[in-house]
């Protein structure tokens, strides 16, 4: 099920709150509009009332010269009409319509003077909306009506909400455009904090800003703490593994030094030597750092430069390029050098090359090419397994490539052992590039 981001809700909902505000604005203001053309044709017609009641008599009779004498002020326009209703006679405009009450209920029937009653009906044409005023007369009753057609009031009505909705739809484009503007000002610390934990994650850095928004800043100090706690959980695994180390390589090397050397028990105390460091290695795949990224060309210097003084007669070019990164930790990194050199240099007549290049956006190769005889394509995966060794040489204990091929997997690269162009044997590292991970 796909879930919306957090913008497209923000936007969404500001877009549903933002149409409902501007269409109640829009409703109140037709409302308003309505009152108003309405009360102004209502005045209209209450001075036709007027008129209507100064030419009745006060025998209920119509002083019909009075009328035409006023007709003028009766006479508004097309579709306005008027009536009075007497006891002994009616006059009026002939096509008057039908009216009815708005408000239906009770008639008011308490004597006295009663204000002007809105009234509304329909006629071939539309809408008709009028006011009744009765007045009494000695001889009962007389009832004036004054009628005008609904275009009076639904024209200006229409004229006035065009350009209001137009107004609208423009607000509604505005507020629509500064919510986008806030949403991507408001979410722009959110999307820092997002890049400050990858960069975490890439081991470029240790702890995201905790000066943040208020509502982002216990967030940047939990995670703080997770990073914090999951370095210290890291450190003591690492901690472990070293103690345990030590602990062991005192008792081993004192053993060591009880037996003749080049004798079947210094054979089996390098092989347990050898088992310690493997099982150590393995051990320390809980507390592997998949988060590091280390330069390759320091490491590459610092154990090339130490290898160089126990092997003067090798030559150990590095071909690195200085912003090239493996995802590894640096000791790792060291441990897994260390190996592969100390092998390289041992069996290489004169030169071991280490070299790197960019195998795909995320991945790196870490070549180390010796000119030593090599090892045979059918004994090459003999050599990787764990005590094996196809020289007889006193030095050595079969152990060093299974640990760095242990190593490199930790990490989620490949080790495989090709051809040399030097003619010797090319150990080949693909991993994870540390500047992409």
């Amino acid at each position: 099920m796909t879930r919306w981001s957090l913008r497209t809700r923000m936007l969404v909902l500001s877009a549903l709150v933002t149409l409902v505000a501007l269409g109640l604005a829009g409703w109140t203001m037709a409302g308003v509009l309505d009152r108003v053309v309405t009360g102004g044709v209502d005045q209209r017609l209450d001075a036709q009332l007027a008129v209507l009641a100064s030419a009745v008599r006060g025998d209920g009779s119509v002083d019909r010269d009075r009328l035409a004498a006023r007709q003028g002020a009766l006479a508004a326009g097309p579709g306005w009409r008027w009536r009075i209703e007497g006891p002994r006679e009616t006059v009026g405009s002939a096509d008057f319509p039908t009216l009815r009450s708005p408000f239906p209920g009770p008639v008011d029937i308490a004597p006295g003077p009663r204000p002007p009653a809105p009234l509304d009906g329909e006629d071939a044409k539309g809408r008709i909306h009028a006011r009744r005023l009765v007045v009494e007369s000695s001889a009962g009753p007389v009832t004036l009506t004054a009628a005008a057609p609904g275009r009076v009031i639904g024209r200006p009505i229409r004229d006035a909400l065009v350009p209001l909705a137009s107004v609208i739809v423009a607000l509604a484009l505005i507020f629509a455009i500064a919510a986008w503007v806030q949403l991507r000002f408001a979410l722009r610390p959110l999307a820092a904090l997002v890049a400050q934990i990858g960069a975490i994650r890439r081991g470029e850095r240790t702890a995201v800003d905790e000066a943040q928004p208020a509502e982002l800043q216990p967030l940047a100090a939990e995670l703080n703490a997770l990073a914090a706690a999951n370095a210290a959980t890291l450190a003591a695994a690492r901690q472990s593994a070293a103690n345990l180390a030590h602990a062991l390589k005192t008792p081993v090397a004192t053993l060591a030094l009880t037996v003749a050397p080049d004798t079947p028990e210094a054979t089996q105390v390098r092989r347990i030597e050898g088992v310690i460091r493997h099982t150590l290695a393995r051990a320390r795949a809980a507390a592997v750092n998949r988060r590091a990224s280390t330069a390759i060309a320091p490491v590459a210097r610092d154990v090339a430069g130490v290898l160089g003084t126990l092997y003067p007669g090798t030559a150990m070019r590095l071909e690195i390029a200085a912003d090239a990164r493996i995802a590894t930790d640096a000791h790792d990194l060291a441990e897994i050098l260390g190996n592969l050199l100390d092998n390289a240099a041992r069996h290489a007549r004169r030169t071991v090359v280490v070299s790197s290049a960019a195998e795909a956006p995320d991945r790196i190769a870490l070549t180390i090419d010796d000119d030593g005889p090599g090892i045979p394509l059918e004994r090459r995966e003999q050599v990787l397994q764990r005590g094996v060794r196809l020289d007889e040489g006193p030095a050595g204990d079969g152990f060093g490539l299974a640990i760095v091929r242990d190593l490199v997997a930790l990490y989620g690269g490949t080790m495989t052992l090709e051809e040399s162009p030097l003619g010797g044997l090319r150990v080949r590292l693909t991993c994870p590039d540390g500047a992409t991970a």
